[in-house]
């Protein structure tokens, strides 16, 4: 019962994306070793083979098309402990940076966004490059490493000389860190695990133009931003609903206004960037006070 308690404090508590993302992955890993025991044990293997059938993705458009949910639901899917240990650990060491330097609602987004760029990737090639018509009929896919590989490349992306100390090796930067992970995804593109390696690709392009877009102004998980709200709102509009009674004046910044009035402060796209191009010359702990407030209040504005 403790066990469920902390997940549940873990999805009450706001701002907790990151851990969230773990949370889900690892349930569903549990959830589906559990599942195959009791199936094989019960039913024999191939029923729990026809219940994957439904969470991992198909490489055939005709398969995809009668689920297209799968599109979302393979990259919270594991069945190896490797395999989910591995995508974890990089998903939390990076997840951290975005999330502090970003926000939460940009980690979720670069997660949603690498894993459908990756799959939309492996259903692309794998039905339209020759080299893989011999296995594109029964070709499947799982796994979190496009999503992952997306928040890798967008951390390194916007912090190329943050420096990870890794075991055995010592310091290193974490664009050599996320090339590394890039070229070893495209030399297994021609492997047995080709279909992974290729959307692993798909989420690092994704990862590095989301940073691009967003350091012109462009968020591209406004889109995914409003869906969330809208279903957020959805689940909670049976919620009894706080009046809250606001005082005529308020004072912001040592000013008394008449009536309410937002903070003043808040900080410019423009030096959003000038902060940002900062830290990738010259690291986080360059930033002055002033400036690492403006970053915060700024992973806070979406």
């Amino acid at each position: 019962m403790s066990i469920l308690q902390d997940i549940k404090d873990n999805f009450r508590q706001p701002n907790n994306t990151l851990k969230q993302l773990i949370l889900i992955n690892v349930i569903v890993f549990v959830v589906l070793i559990v599942l195959r025991l009791l199936l094989t044990f019960t039913a024999g293997p191939g029923a729990y083979n026809i219940m994957m059938s439904f969470i991992e993705l198909h490489s055939s458009p005709m398969v995809f098309i009668t689920r297209p949910w799968t599109i979302i639901t393979y990259f919270f899917t594991h069945q190896g402990f490797l395999h989910i240990i591995f995508n974890m650990l990089n998903l939390y060491w990076f997840g951290q940076l975005i999330r502090e330097y970003l926000g939460d609602k940009k980690l979720l987004s670069l997660y949603v966004l690498g894993g459908i760029a990756g799959g939309i990737l492996y259903l692309l090639t794998y039905n339209f490059i020759p080299y893989f018509e011999d296995r594109a009929a029964n070709s499947v896919m799982i796994g979190a490493s496009a999503s992952v590989l997306a928040i890798v490349v967008a951390a390194a992306t916007l912090l190329p000389n943050y420096t990870f100390n890794l075991l055995l090796i010592g310091p290193v930067r974490i664009k050599y860190i996320a090339l590394f992970l890039v070229l070893l995804s495209m030399s297994g593109a021609v492997g047995d695990n080709a279909g992974g390696n290729i959307a692993h690709l798909g989420g690092a392009l994704i990862g590095w133009v989301f940073i691009k877009q967003l350091q012109r102004g462009t968020d591209l998980g406004r889109p995914l931003h409003a869906i969330f709200d809208f279903f957020g709102r959805l689940f909670s509009s049976n919620k009894p609903k706080l009046k809250v009674t606001h005082s005529r004046k308020t004072t912001f910044a040592g000013k008394t206004n008449g009536s309410a009035t937002s903070p003043v402060g808040k900080p410019s796209q423009k030096e959003i960037d000038l902060i940002l191009d900062k830290i990738s010359s010259s690291g986080y702990e360059s930033l002055s006070k002033e400036e690492k407030q403006k970053l915060f209040q700024a992973s806070q504005k979406e």
